[in-house]
Order: structure tokens, then sequence, then C-alpha cells
């Protein structure tokens, strides 16, 4: 039967667009979705929906993705078969790795492959046959120095501790903006709602950020605080716990270093935090007494504590704070998920072991490694620098390494500059034009899915398995079939025998969905592989299209933890010695000589030098989520977002108004951007949204043409990372602002 006389009918599944998980229930007339809307009876979700998923029709239509491989040519890109393709692109790396070594070849890993479970399971296999140690990811230009406190404290990467907000007292959200992101590393589907239920019940919600950010602007309490200098405000903040000492009986009697922690927190009182951060003494140590004195209370740091020059001390700090205040491992504070397919405790071929921290560094700058990946700050240098190991090739997977990581004009240089080069991509986007082929996998909604990453991160367990809504098109690909194959030649290329080609043969029958049911059935919810006994496992989740409550979240501590005697360190000594690092940056001074330190001169004589620096920082909107989703029609509908925020005070020193074009100048780069005149931002700060600059040659991407805006990360400066951890430091780059000339 044509698709087009196919009735019409009712499917059920989960939004892959981006951490929330919300369920959704679309309506599809023939082979054409005609409305998605919230799936009302999904236990977690309740029905909530942002744009994104509303949107996802239009990803499955887009007619720019791409639906056969690309080999670029002199001529221009042609479209070749997939074994031809998938030939090419097995020699050409092979070619690079005998000539030059195996760390000749590097792989970037994008954001959307912890969304894809079959990408999830499958990309290690072919890690492992490339056998290389040049392993680049999004994880550095976001959440690692989350995972090396995790590591470091409770010996795996992916121990991280999530807000319990659904029963939680107080809440404080540092450099986060939930209500937007539906929490991020937090996965909390209408957040917004969430939030608010802690206010009706009598709690607090108070939002710590140089923005006042969509959280803040429902929040109890906004403090505006000096980008940067959060590992200031935890220090001091734990200070004043720590002396106060009430809840430290609440303490886990599994827990070291408080002795050490107390040491460090004592360094900084929160005079000292005061003048640098912007927030006043008395605000600090009232923002402590509320931490100790609710019967629960949780301390939340995102993105903006992540990529700034202090990432890795802010994570570790926020969960001392929590340790300390009696909210570790308690409900209402920060929780450890226990999730149907564990990534922590699973048998070890399904549960990777993330932790290694600074086992390897990387060739030009000496950034740390962790868990087998280095930062991608290194990336550009690591291909440009001449000498033994230099990069000669590179696979993408799902990335757009040009808009999403630092000093975007010179990664482009870099890619250019590529011996060869492969992606695995929808679409010929800002990357990969510079690759010699790309290879499109099918859609979200020809497959199958299941949220490994984010049940193991959400408010509440639960489980929620959905089949493909359509079949996939006759000659296509989905992701895990391209990945095998390319491990397949791969290996037949490196001499694998019989061993490898039946490992392969295995592989491909059972699947994502085969391996996905045997994590499952090996998880604490299945019956392991007992056929007979009642238990968690695909087929069951198959008769549950809304999904499945698993319950809250629990105490599960000292039994989860990864260290060895199942003890949380609570001053990993490589944290406690970066201390020194942040004294240096913040002399221990006060009033307007801090603040000076802080900025480089008097807030009043930096609003009136109209060419002093501003510190630049991101967001994002609802209706953004990286770079890849500005092609979606219904994402880009109304007004212009790739806009430049800056403080009334700031624009009349600089004879900006509302609407004109600024030029911003940073070390790197320069760009012009409309200018939003607003009290939104503090004094002192500007802010541009991250994902945009589509205004490149050589892209196939119509509409995110039209909206083409300017890259964040044509500003923002390789060289400029947290030094512990090796993470970006996107936030508080210096920048000059100026009326542009024309503008």
């Amino acid at each position: 039967m044509p698709a087009s006389d196919l009735p019409a009918a009712t499917h059920l599944r989960t939004c892959p667009l981006c951490e929330a998980t919300c369920g959704l229930e679309l309506h599809v007339t023939g082979a054409a979705v005609a409305s998605i809307r919230g799936d009302a009876d999904d236990p977690f979700s309740r029905g909530h929906l942002c744009p994104k998923g509303v949107a996802l029709a239009d990803l499955h239509d887009d007619p720019d993705r791409l639906r056969k491989p690309l080999r670029r040519t002199p001529s221009g890109w042609e479209e070749v078969g997939w074994d031809v393709a998938l030939d090419e692109a097995a020699r050409g790396l092979d070619g690079v790795r005998r000539a030059h070594g195996r760390d000749a070849v590097a792989t970037y890993v994008g954001n959307p492959a912890v969304h894809d479970h079959g990408a999830l399971l499958f990309l290690p296999l072919l890690l492992r046959s490339l056998g290389t140690r040049s392993r680049f990811s999004a994880t550095s230009v976001d959440q690692l120095p989350h995972m090396v406190a995790a590591a470091a404290m409770f010996g795996h990467g992916l121990l991280l501790p999530v807000p319990d907000v659904d029963r939680t007292q107080v809440l404080l959200v540092l450099g986060a903006n939930p209500v937007v992101s539906n929490g991020s590393l937090m996965t909390a589907p209408g957040a917004g709602e969430r939030l608010a239920a802690i206010r009706r019940r009598g709690g607090k919600v108070v939002v710590i950020d140089p923005r006042r950010t969509e959280t803040a602007r429902g929040a109890d309490e906004h403090h505006f605080i000096r980008p940067g200098t959060d590992a200031l405000l935890l220090l001091a903040l734990l200070h004043e716990v720590l002396a106060r000492g009430e809840r430290l009986g609440r303490l886990a009697p599994f827990s070291d270093g408080v002795e050490a922690l107390r040491r460090a927190a004592a360094e900084v009182p929160p005079e000292r935090a005061a003048g640098h951060t912007g927030i006043d003494a008395p605000t600090i140590r009232r923002l402590a007494g509320e931490l100790l004195d609710a019967a629960s209370a949780v301390v939340y740091g995102r993105v903006g504590t992540s990529t700034q020059p202090f990432g890795g001390l802010c994570q570790w700090l926020i969960t001392a704070l929590n340790a300390v205040t009696g909210n570790l491992d308690r409900p209402g504070g920060a929780m450890f998920t226990r999730p149907a397919f564990d990534l922590v405790g699973g048998p070890r071929p399904l549960a990777p072991r993330l932790s290694g921290f600074a086992r390897r560094r990387s060739r030009v700058r000496g950034l740390p490694s962790f868990a087998g990946e280095l930062p991608v700050a290194a990336l550009s240098e690591e291909i440009l620098a001449p000498g033994d190991g230099r990069i000669r090739a590179l696979l993408t997977y799902a990335g757009n390494p040009v808009l999403s990581t630092p000093n975007g004009r010179q990664v482009d240089r870099a890619l250019a500059s590529l011996d060869f080069m492969v992606s695995i991509d929808p679409y010929l986007n800002e990357t990969t034009r510079h690759a010699r082929l790309i290879l499109p996998p099918t859609t979200p909604l020809e497959r199958s899915h299941y949220d490994l990453a984010f049940h193991a991160l959400a408010v509440r367990n639960t489980a929620r398995w959905s089949p493909p809504l359509f079949a996939p098109p006759p000659g296509t690909r989905a992701d895990w079939e391209i990945l095998l194959e390319l491990k397949r030649r791969l290996d037949a290329l490196a001499g694998g025998g019989l061993r490898s080609s039946a490992t392969a043969w295995l592989l491909r029958r059972l699947g994502p969905d085969g391996l996905l049911d045997l994590g499952l059935r090996l998880g604490p919810y299945g019956a392991g592989l007992r056929p007979f006994r009642p238990g968690l496992s695909r087929k069951e989740l198959g008769k549950h299209p809304h999904g499945v409550d698993l319950g809250p979240l629990e105490p599960c501590l000292p039994g989860r933890l990864a260290t060895r005697g199942k003890r949380i360190d609570l001053a990993p000594e490589p944290f406690v010695r970066d201390l020194a690092r942040l004294h240096a940056a913040f002399p221990d001074v006060t009033g307007a000589e801090a603040r000076g330190a802080a900025t480089g001169a008097d807030p009043a004589e930096r609003a009136e030098a109209h060419d002093a620096p501003l510190l630049l920082v991101g967001r994002r909107t609802v209706r953004d989520n990286n770079s890849w989703m500005h092609n979606l029609p219904r994402l880009m509908r109304g007004a212009t977002r790739c806009t430049l925020l800056v403080h009334p005070e700031d624009a009349r020193s600089r004879g900006l108004a509302d609407g004109d074009v600024a030029e911003v100048s940073s070390r790197v780069g320069t760009v012009r951007v409309p200018v939003a005149v607003t009290d939104e931002v503090m004094r002192g700060v500007v802010s541009l949204p991250h994902g945009y600059g589509h205004g490149r040659e050589g892209v196939r991407l119509g509409v995110a043409a039209r909206h083409a805006g300017e890259s964040l990360n044509d500003l923002t400066d390789d060289q400029a990372v947290d030094a512990l951890t090796g993470n970006a430091a996107f936030s508080g780059v210096p920048v000059r602002v100026a009326r542009a000339a024309d503008g």
C-alpha cells in the first residue's frame, strides 16, 4: 500500500531534541506528521511540550537534510553509493593511520550522540577499532568539570548528583537556566512548573547569574555576579556553613577530607568574596544560613559555572557544599539516579568506566585528558602545529566544531588543512563542508529511541522505549549501521580475522535494541538472563508506550560509590592544589580595590571609558539548542534572537542605542551584531547567544542562512581554558564593544 493511502494513526514516543525527554503524541496521516503535542499520560513529562518538540516534523521533512552519501570533488559535491562511500572512508582513515601513526587520526563527537542509544552503544566499538588517542568531543565545551569532579569525589564521571527539585525546600541556582533548558545534567521536563511548585509549598528559589534569565524572573531572588567569580562565592558559603557546623552530624560517615575543606574555606570569608563577586557579605551570610536552616536544600550549578576559568573548582565546591549542609544523597537534596540501564554499575561492555584524569596530555599545550579524551580547545592547534604526532585526518560524528568550539575561525582553517576528513552527519554545514565524504544517517523518527544518558540524570527514575515511527527509506542507513560498517572495514584493513567478522555479525544481529535489552535485563529492575522471571526488558517497555515510572530518587550511598573503599573524597588533592590559582587571580583585598582587581577598573570608571573591555557571556532560548536546529522553520519564527545584550549604562558610554549595530572584538576576532539595550545583564557584561554564524560559504542550510547571525565562537578564545580540567572558558571573555562605523 502506498504511504499516502495509509490510515491516520497516533504514535507515542520521546522527544530526542534536548535533555528534557518529553513524551510526545504524534498524529500521522500517511507518511506525514500532521501534528505533535505533549503526551499527557507520560508519567514524567505529564504533557509538557516546548517549541522544539513541535519542530521535530520540520527536521524529518527538511529538504536540506542529506539522504545519500556525498563526496567532495574538484568540481563540487556528488552523490555516491553506500558501499563506495564506506570503502573510501575506511581506506582514507586507514591510509593516514598507516603513514603517520594511529594518533594522526582524530575523532570529534557532538552533542546529538547522547540522544541516540545506537550511537552511544556502537561509537565506542568504532573508536576501539580506530585505536586513536586523539579523541575529542563536546564534553570539554560543556560538562567536563562536572565529570572530573564526580570521578575524583565518587569514582565515576557519571556519578553526577541530581537536584531533587520535586522535594526540595530551597534551590540555589548558579549559572543555569532550567526554565529554558528543562534541566541540564538534571533532566526535568516542565522545569518551570517544578520550580514554581517549590514556591507553592513554601520553599524558595534563588538565582545567581550575570543575566536576569527566564529562571531568575520567576525566582524569589536574583543576584548578579561578576563572571568567573562563582568559586569565591561558593568558598564564602562554605566558610559560613563550616563555621556554624550544626549539620556536620548529618555528613555521611564514609566522607573524607572535611578538615582540608575547612582550611580551604577559611581563606575566603564573605567580605573577601563580596568585593570580587558583587554580592555583599550580609547576603552571602544569609544565603548560607538558609541552606543550613531549610528542611532540605540543594545547590545546582550548570553551564555558567563550568565554562569559566575555575569550572572544576566550582563543581567540586557545589558538591562539597551540598555534602556539608547534610543534603547529599538525601531527599530534597542532591541525589543519585538508579536507571534501568545502568551506565555506572552495569556490566563492563555496556557501562563505560569514566575516570582516568590527566593520564595523557595534549602535544602542543599539555592540556589534560579525561576518560581517554583531550580537551577540544586543543584540536585546532594539534592540527596546525607541525611536528611528530600532528593530527592529519578527522572523523566527526554529529558535531559542528566550527560553530561550537572556541576560536571557530581557527578551527575553520585547521579543518581545511587536513589530509582527509569524514563526517557522519545529516547536513552539509559549516564543519562538514571540509569533509571528503559525508555519510548521512536516518532521522530520529526512522529509528527506535531510548535515553541511555538522560534517564541516568533525571529527577525521577523512569524508563521509556519508542519504536520507529516510519520505516527507513530504501537505501538509507541508521547511525549504528554506519558506525558498524566503518568498524568492520577498518578491522579488515588492519588484518582482522574470523573473530572480528564474527563479532561484526553478532553485533548486526543484536543491533542497538538487542544491546539495550541486554542492559535492561542486567540492570537493577531486570531479571537477569533468566527468561521466565518478571523484570524490565525492552519487550516489557514496549507494553507501556507512555513510559514506566520507577519511583523517586532514593538514598543509595555508599553502595553506588565507585571509589576504593566506597568513600567520598570531599577534598581531592588536584582541586585543593588549584585553589592557589584562584587566590592569585583574586587577591585578598576588599571594597573598591577588590572590584578593580576583578575587572581591571572601578565600575564607574569602566562605564565612562567607552573603550574599556566588557565581559562576554553566552545564552540560549527555548527555541535554540546548539547550532543544528536553526534550519527548522518553526524554530526560527519571530524576532531576531542573535543580538548583543548591553546594559543601558554601558550602551550610553559607547554611544549605542537599541537596534544599532555594534562591532565586538576579542583577542581572536571581530563580529558585527545588532544591539539590544537592557538591564537584564549586569553592568560590565554583554551577552550573545551561541550556535549562530551560518553565513559561511559552502553550506546547504537555506533557513539557517536567512537567520545566519554571528558566531559567539568567533570571539571566544581557544587559549582561555580551565587550567585544572581543560574545559573551554567561554564565560567572561574580555571584549571591546563600539558602534559600527555604518551601524
